[in-house]
Protein backbone atom coordinates (compact mmCIF):
# COMPACT_ATOMS: atom_id res chain seq x y z
CA UNK A 1 0.00 0.00 0.00
CA UNK A 2 1.11 3.10 -0.55
CA UNK A 3 1.96 6.05 1.77
CA UNK A 4 2.26 9.46 1.47
CA UNK A 5 4.85 11.60 3.93
CA UNK A 6 1.63 13.02 6.33
CA UNK A 7 -0.55 10.09 6.68
CA UNK A 8 1.04 7.30 9.25
CA UNK A 9 -0.95 4.01 9.03
CA UNK A 10 -1.84 2.30 12.41
CA UNK A 11 -4.07 -0.37 11.79
CA UNK A 12 -5.72 -2.09 8.18
CA UNK A 13 -8.77 -4.49 8.32
CA UNK A 14 -7.64 -6.76 5.54
CA UNK A 15 -10.39 -9.52 6.26
CA UNK A 16 -13.33 -6.64 5.23
CA UNK A 17 -11.69 -6.77 1.47
CA UNK A 18 -12.07 -10.94 2.23
CA UNK A 19 -15.62 -10.97 3.75
CA UNK A 20 -16.91 -7.37 1.80
CA UNK A 21 -17.65 -5.95 -1.86
CA UNK A 22 -16.31 -2.62 -0.87
CA UNK A 23 -18.30 0.27 -3.41
CA UNK A 24 -17.70 3.31 -1.31
CA UNK A 25 -15.06 4.71 1.07
CA UNK A 26 -15.27 7.37 3.21
CA UNK A 27 -12.83 9.03 5.84
CA UNK A 28 -14.13 10.28 9.04
CA UNK A 29 -12.18 11.95 12.09
CA UNK A 30 -12.48 10.15 15.88
CA UNK A 31 -13.09 11.64 19.02
CA UNK A 32 -10.41 10.45 21.28
CA UNK A 33 -9.58 9.49 25.00
CA UNK A 34 -5.84 11.27 25.76
CA UNK A 35 -4.98 7.97 26.64
CA UNK A 36 -6.65 6.29 22.79
CA UNK A 37 -4.53 8.75 21.40
CA UNK A 38 -1.24 7.77 23.20
CA UNK A 39 -2.51 4.16 22.98
CA UNK A 40 -3.17 4.65 18.82
CA UNK A 41 0.66 6.11 18.51
CA UNK A 42 2.29 2.73 19.70
CA UNK A 43 0.02 1.06 16.85
CA UNK A 44 -2.45 -0.80 19.81
CA UNK A 45 -5.42 -1.01 17.21
CA UNK A 46 -7.19 -3.99 16.30
CA UNK A 47 -10.45 -3.18 13.25
CA UNK A 48 -11.43 -6.93 12.72
CA UNK A 49 -14.76 -7.22 14.45
CA UNK A 50 -15.83 -3.59 14.16
CA UNK A 51 -18.14 -1.60 12.35
CA UNK A 52 -20.08 2.00 12.21
CA UNK A 53 -23.58 2.34 12.44
CA UNK A 54 -26.19 5.68 12.67
CA UNK A 55 -27.42 6.71 15.68
CA UNK A 56 -29.95 9.36 16.24
CA UNK A 57 -28.26 10.99 13.57
CA UNK A 58 -24.29 10.64 14.43
CA UNK A 59 -21.94 7.92 13.19
CA UNK A 60 -20.38 5.63 16.07
CA UNK A 61 -17.70 2.92 15.48
CA UNK A 62 -18.36 -0.17 17.44
CA UNK A 63 -16.14 -2.59 18.23
CA UNK A 64 -12.36 -1.10 17.46
CA UNK A 65 -10.42 -2.54 20.02
CA UNK A 66 -7.78 0.15 21.44
CA UNK A 67 -5.65 -1.63 24.08
CA UNK A 68 -5.17 0.30 27.17
CA UNK A 69 -2.77 2.53 27.45
CA UNK A 70 0.09 0.74 30.00
CA UNK A 71 1.52 3.97 31.74
CA UNK A 72 -1.75 5.00 32.34
CA UNK A 73 -3.41 5.25 36.14
CA UNK A 74 -7.08 4.80 36.79
CA UNK A 75 -8.49 7.03 34.33
CA UNK A 76 -7.29 4.85 31.09
CA UNK A 77 -9.76 4.29 28.65
CA UNK A 78 -12.46 1.17 28.23
CA UNK A 79 -10.77 -0.71 25.39
CA UNK A 80 -14.12 -1.85 22.84
CA UNK A 81 -16.36 1.33 24.22
CA UNK A 82 -18.33 2.89 21.31
CA UNK A 83 -16.58 5.81 19.65
CA UNK A 84 -18.00 8.63 17.94
CA UNK A 85 -16.92 9.87 14.06
CA UNK A 86 -17.06 13.36 12.88
CA UNK A 87 -18.27 13.93 9.33
CA UNK A 88 -20.21 15.99 7.44
CA UNK A 89 -24.52 16.06 8.06
CA UNK A 90 -25.40 15.28 4.57
CA UNK A 91 -22.70 12.70 4.59
CA UNK A 92 -23.91 10.60 7.71
CA UNK A 93 -27.43 11.26 6.22
CA UNK A 94 -26.68 9.56 2.57
CA UNK A 95 -24.59 6.88 4.73
CA UNK A 96 -27.81 6.42 6.49
CA UNK A 97 -29.87 5.63 3.55
CA UNK A 98 -27.74 3.54 1.93
CA UNK A 99 -27.22 1.42 4.82
CA UNK A 100 -30.29 1.07 5.40
CA UNK A 101 -30.68 -1.06 1.96
CA UNK A 102 -30.91 -4.57 2.31
CA UNK A 103 -27.32 -6.18 2.50
CA UNK A 104 -25.14 -2.49 2.80
CA UNK A 105 -23.13 -2.12 6.26
CA UNK A 106 -20.04 0.40 6.72
CA UNK A 107 -16.93 -1.49 7.61
CA UNK A 108 -13.41 0.32 8.56
CA UNK A 109 -10.66 -0.37 6.59
CA UNK A 110 -8.06 1.37 8.12
CA UNK A 111 -6.90 3.32 11.41
CA UNK A 112 -4.50 6.38 10.83
CA UNK A 113 -3.03 9.62 11.53
CA UNK A 114 -3.23 12.39 8.63
CA UNK A 115 -1.72 15.56 9.88
CA UNK A 116 -1.41 14.77 13.39
CA UNK A 117 -5.28 13.86 13.42
CA UNK A 118 -6.75 10.20 14.27
CA UNK A 119 -8.95 9.12 11.48
CA UNK A 120 -10.34 6.09 9.99
CA UNK A 121 -11.71 4.90 6.86
CA UNK A 122 -14.88 3.50 6.32
CA UNK A 123 -16.14 1.51 3.38
CA UNK A 124 -20.23 1.18 2.70
CA UNK A 125 -19.66 -2.52 1.65
CA UNK A 126 -21.81 -5.60 1.03
CA UNK A 127 -21.30 -9.37 1.67
CA UNK A 128 -19.90 -11.77 0.05
CA UNK A 129 -20.95 -15.08 -0.56
CA UNK A 130 -19.24 -18.36 0.15
CA UNK A 131 -18.56 -18.95 -3.77
CA UNK A 132 -17.34 -15.06 -4.19
CA UNK A 133 -14.68 -15.31 -2.14
CA UNK A 134 -13.16 -19.08 -3.48
CA UNK A 135 -13.28 -17.02 -6.79
CA UNK A 136 -10.98 -14.52 -5.40
CA UNK A 137 -8.82 -17.05 -3.91
CA UNK A 138 -7.98 -19.07 -6.81
CA UNK A 139 -7.84 -15.39 -8.83
CA UNK A 140 -4.67 -14.72 -6.70
CA UNK A 141 -3.07 -18.02 -6.82
CA UNK A 142 -3.70 -17.82 -11.03
CA UNK A 143 -2.09 -14.29 -10.58
CA UNK A 144 0.93 -15.73 -8.20
CA UNK A 145 0.90 -18.52 -10.72
CA UNK A 146 1.46 -16.21 -13.20
CA UNK A 147 4.20 -14.31 -11.83
CA UNK A 148 6.05 -16.83 -10.56
CA UNK A 149 6.15 -18.30 -14.23
CA UNK A 150 7.18 -14.91 -15.36
CA UNK A 151 10.01 -14.42 -12.88
CA UNK A 152 11.64 -17.61 -13.68
CA UNK A 153 11.87 -17.33 -17.37
CA UNK A 154 13.94 -14.57 -16.59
Amino acid sequence: MKQREDIKVISENRKAWHDYFIDEKYEAGLVLTGTEVKSLRLGHAMLRDGYAAVENGELFLYNVHISPFEQANRFNHEPLRKRKLLMHKQEIMRLMGRVREKGYTLVPLQLYFKQGRAKVEIGLAHGKKQYDKRRDIAEREAQRDMQREFRGKL
